[in-house]
């Protein structure tokens, strides 16, 4: 049987050319009136995912 990419994990991270994973950030999505001009504007831009999630991230997306 073959195995299945989790869709919802799929949807959520993308793979980088050189093996990282890229995410969007949380809290941009609503109650954006308290917010700083700054700080949404850092939301709205990828981040990198953290070494200690990328092996529990590319088992969701079976990568290794």
């Amino acid at each position: 049987m073959k195995l299945k990419t989790k869709k919802s994990a799929a949807k959520r991270f993308k793979l980088t050319g050189t093996g990282k994973i890229r995410m969007g950030h949380a809290f941009h999505s609503h109650i954006l009136t308290k917010k700083s001009s700054k700080r949404k504007r850092r939301l709205t831009k990828m981040a990198t995912l953290s070494p200690a999630d990328m092996k529990r991230v590319k088992r969701m997306l079976i990568l290794s």
